[in-house]
């Protein structure tokens, strides 16, 4: 397959999984939106929630996003069994995290007390932190079901359950949130209800539509009789568990680094948020790059083609790259434009953009480090690149971060070039690693 037709190929599948990803942070960038109305503790408690929730539950997300290229690489190698196989195993293995990481956040969230954070920001923190808690077991189970039909190409249908579920989070936000038809005003609460609420929604969705579709009737999809973890179940476990921490090596050291903000100050810390917010729309698009170069390197695997897995490799990452240039171009046009969405607190909003400045250098690394463990996820590599990733974030960038924001008093946004570093690191060796991978598959095929 020419470059020219790896293009189409992956854009057709990533712009699907893209528009996906980002109604996934819209989700969170409404709620901030929202409560930010409400006030400035609030908004800085969600930051909190937030980062505490992710820096759990994206642990189940990577074991999840094993399934993807299991089904991709049975595709390639046209076995249907196999495909039926990964989807009810990575079906339990998501209830199942599911529940193990529900109750650790749950009980959990008691410890943000004792984070070190402003008192009024932890007390909202705590409570919001325990309701979407509950939302654990619904977002991996839909999760599943998204990364097996991803795998099978069909990248459509969670994009059309994704858009609807933020227009549900939207009203359901204006309801418990500010109080309206009769219920009365529940705050940043009633954001974390809302939440739930829709992740139920999407899981419910998107469950009924595979199981009634013309489409998989050939895989003859079964969740019961469940007896257990079988072959394919572990190897979604020995794919997924690095992949999770990949996952949560990276959002723990944003998360961590949101806590050193929250010792500076609420303000600081509000604006950290706003900054975040915006830089994971752009993140997440490059997921949704990074699944479809998932998909189109699993599938080339699967057929024995090895130009073809390089050739899958590059065009995703060329695509990540371009969108990212783009992205960091327009945080530098309208950075004084975007905190005033959010917030009108004056400190806030003069603040906020320095950090949008710092986002936009880091955009491509961040972009095309994320292009490269999908790449890399798509060849089943994820032990090495789990090393990496710790390397990257724990011994480079968070010391570089603590460095930078206190000893050497650049605050907040010395914060943020260490995140930059960090970003950089992680992209320059995984990068390497999958192309040299490649080349020592090629040559022993």
């Amino acid at each position: 397959m020419t470059y020219k037709n790896q293009f189409k190929e992956t854009l057709s599948l990533a712009l699907p999984v893209v528009i996906t990803q980002i109604g996934f942070v819209m989700m969170g960038v409404v709620d901030s939106v929202m409560v930010g109305r409400i006030g400035d503790a609030p908004l800085a408690a969600s930051s909190i929630s937030v980062g505490f929730f992710f820096i759990i539950t994206v642990v189940g997300l990577g074991i999840v996003m094993a399934m993807t290229p299991l089904v991709a690489i049975a595709v390639g190698s046209a076995d249907r069994d196999k495909c039926s196989i990964v989807f009810q195993q990575g079906i339990w293995v998501s209830f199942f995290t599911g529940v193990i990481l529900n109750l650790v956040t749950f009980f959990g969230a008691e410890l943000i007390p004792y984070m070190d954070q402003p008192p009024e920001v932890a007390q909202l923190a705590v409570s919001y932190t325990q309701i979407i808690s509950l939302s654990t077991i619904p977002m991996l189970v839909f999760t599943a079901y998204k990364q097996f039909i991803e795998g099978l190409s069909f990248t459509r249908p969670a994009m059309v359950v994704a858009i609807l579920a933020n227009f549900i989070n939207v009203f359901c936000n204006w309801i418990f949130i500010y109080g309206n038809l009769g219920v009365e005003p529940m705050g940043l609460d009633g954001a974390g209800i809302a939440t739930l609420g829709s992740r139920i929604f999407m899981l419910i969705s998107l469950a009924i539509f595979v199981h009634k579709s013309s489409e998989f009737k050939r895989y003859k999809l079964k969740v019961f009789p469940f007896r257990g973890l079988n072959e394919i179940g572990k190897e979604i476990l020995r794919i997924g568990v690095p992949s999770g921490f990949q996952y949560f090596f990276e959002v723990g050291c944003f998360a961590t680094a949101a806590f050193m903000v929250g010792w500076i100050g609420k303000d600081e810390l509000a604006s950290h948020q706003i900054a975040l917010n915006v830089s994971s729309i752009t993140y997440l698009a490059c997921l949704g790059l990074s699944t479809a170069g998932t998909i189109r390197v699993g599938n080339a695997l699967g057929a024995g083609d090895m130009l073809g897995v390089k050739k899958a490799g590059s065009v995703a990452l060329f695509m990540g790259a371009s969108f990212m240039i783009i992205a960091g171009l327009s945080f530098i046009v309208f950075n004084e434009l975007i905190p005033k969405l959010y917030t009108s607190d004056a400190e806030v909003v003069l603040f906020a953009p320095k950090l949008l400045l710092i986002a936009a250098f880091f955009q491509i690394f961040d972009g095309t480090q994320a292009i490269a463990l999908g790449n890399l996820r798509g060849i089943t590599d994820v032990k090495i690149p789990t090393v990496i990733t710790f390397i990257a974030y724990w011994v480079i960038g968070l010391p570089s971060a603590y460095l930078l924001g206190f000893p050497l008093g650049l605050g907040t946004e010395g914060v943020w070039y260490g995140l930059s570093i960090s970003l950089i690191a992680s992209s320059l060796m995984l990068n390497t690693r999958f192309f040299l991978k490649v080349k020592q598959m090629s040559l022993k095929s």
